[in-house]
This record gives C-alpha cells, structure tokens and sequence, in this order.
C-alpha cells in the first residue's frame, strides 16, 4: 500500500488507542485546539463489548456499546480525525516522533498510548459463542444482572475472588473454580472473606472444559466430567497489556508489563504519555480510563505550549 506524503502530516499530539481513555484524551485535546490524531484498531476497547454498564455517572444503566459511540460521536463532532489502522513503529527523534501505520508516515510532538489489555481468554467451547449472553470478564460490570441467579467464576487471583464477593451481593449462589489445590496469589484478607461466606462454593483443582446453553449460557462442564448448572460464567484469569509500541520506546514496565506513569500520567520516556488499562493503576474502570486520559491530554498540552 502506497504511503502518505508526510510533508503535511505534522501533529501536536497522536493518541494511540479507541478506548475510554484515548476518547477522553482526544475530546480535551480537541478543546485545548492541539492538532490531533487517533488511532486504533478497533474503536470502544473493552467497554464496548460490555452487556451493560450501571457504575458510570449520569447512567443508571447503559449497554457498553452504546456508551462508546456516544464517546466516539462526541470526538467526531469536535472535528478529531479517527483512523481505524494500526500503529507498526515508533522512531523516537527526541524533538519528535516518527509512526508508521499501515497506510501512512506521521510525525508528531507527544504520544498518548491508550491502547488498554486483552482478557485472558480461556479458548474453550462456548465461550466466543456466549460472550456478552452469560459470559463476561468484568463483574464490577455485570454483577447486577445475577440477581437471584448462579454463576461461576473461573480463576484464583484477587481479582476472581473479589468478583465473587461482589457477585454474593446479588446471586443466590457462586461457584469459585480453580485449577490448583489452594489458592496462593491471592491475599489473605480476601480469602478469608471468601471461605466465609456461605454463597461462595470453592473448587479446587478443576478446570471448565466447555460452556454450554442454547440462547444464553446454561452451565459448565469441568474437566472430571462434572456439569454444573450456571447462569453466567465469569472469567478471571488476568489480562495482557499491550507491549509491541512500549518494546520499541524503552517504555518502562511494571512486573505485570503494566506501564509506570507519575501523576501526570507521564511515562519514562519524554514526550509519552500513557492512559487507562495499560497503565499499572490499582482499578481498571471506564470512569478511571477517563481520568486518566484528561489528565494526559492536559500535561500533553501544557508541553506543547511551553515548547512552542
């Protein structure tokens, strides 16, 4: 594919990711009037693929989906350009960047990497098939839709057994599957709770080998060949940030492969900075993607204007 002139390809700012943080990033970088530009693969990250979301202010509820293109016809209408395209290369010439996607050669004064995590996915039966119909990798998100109901919960972190406390709140009944004999990762405190509370059903040393229903997901089946009956199955397994762009910038990484930003959402590398999933902050939430993204457009601008 032929390459774009570049001659007339300069820009303030490059945000890097469609996800509630690179929006956000995008919307105060439109008002601070920054040239700007947006990139990602895929536009609405994670939370568009949300069945609903009921902890996001001014919303009582709201399909993920929906508030996405909400945010992403909000960015359109302040005159920000959207490329649906991928970042290949980054080429850090200290003054300025150099990206390459796969149409065109851009260079641009600061960097916004907004580009969020991947679920862990579990890659058995069922699961693609009822993803958003029973399946979910967020309880914080879809906890509410359990009333009165079943579900499992798949995974021995901190992160699975908060979301079956939460779920507790709602459901009749959680099942906690884990694959080891006991859990190791995750903190006391939290396993403590878990083992309490009476809702909670712990299985050590399984795995789900399919999920299955028809319309929307019915049960599990484990590895010993036991099927349980569930109205939901959330996975909780972790999730992967993305590393290609962080590998080519010297980016510096937590231990998780999370980026390390300060308070202004900075990163080690000057002139980048970093939002949302991708950075090692402690809650992984729209409403802290958002956050996190105006605090990155606003340093980005005051840069660009003390430099200029």
């Amino acid at each position: 594919m032929k390459m774009k002139n570049m001659n007339n390809m300069k820009y303030d700012l490059i945000i890097i990711g469609g996800g509630p943080a690179g929006l956000t990033a995008a919307i105060y970088a439109a008002r601070y009037k920054l040239k700007v530009k947006l990139y990602s693969k895929t536009m609405g990250g994670l939370a568009s693929t949300a069945y609903m979301i009921c902890n996001y202010p001014s919303y009582i509820e709201i399909k993920g989906f929906e508030l996405m293109q909400k945010m992403i016809k909000q960015v359109e209408n302040l005159g920000v350009e959207i490329v649906y395209d991928e970042i290949e290369s980054i080429e850090n010439k200290k003054e300025f960047f150099i990206l390459k996607s796969n149409s065109e050669v851009i260079e641009t004064k600061k960097i916004i990497i907004a580009t969020g995590t991947e679920r862990v996915r579990l890659n058995i039966p069922g699961e693609g098939k009822f993803y958003g119909k029973g399946v979910s990798y967020c309880a914080t998100c879809d906890a509410p839709f359990y009333k009165n109901k079943t579900a499992v919960v798949i995974g021995g972190g901190d992160a699975a057994l908060t979301s079956a406390i939460l779920l507790t709140e709602y459901a009749k009944k959680v099942y906690l599957i884990y694959r080891r004999e006991k859990f190791f990762r995750a903190e006391p405190a939290w396993i403590d709770i878990v083992e309490k509370n009476k809702k909670i059903e712990i299985i050590f040393k399984e795995e789900i080998t399919e999920i299955f229903g028809d319309q929307n997901v019915e049960g599990v089946t484990l590895k010993s060949g036991k099927k349980l009956k569930s109205d939901g199955v959330f996975i909780e397994t972790g999730s992967i940030p993305e590393k290609k762009l962080t590998g080519m910038l010297g980016i510096k990484l937590d231990e998780s492969g999370y980026i390390i930003t300060d308070r202004d959402q900075k990163t080690n590398v000057k002139g980048v900075f970093a939002a949302g999933d991708i950075t090692n902050n402690s809650l992984k939430q729209i409403v802290t993607a958002t956050g996190e993204g105006a605090v990155a457009a606003f340093n980005a601008y005051k840069e660009v204007k003390k430099n200029d």
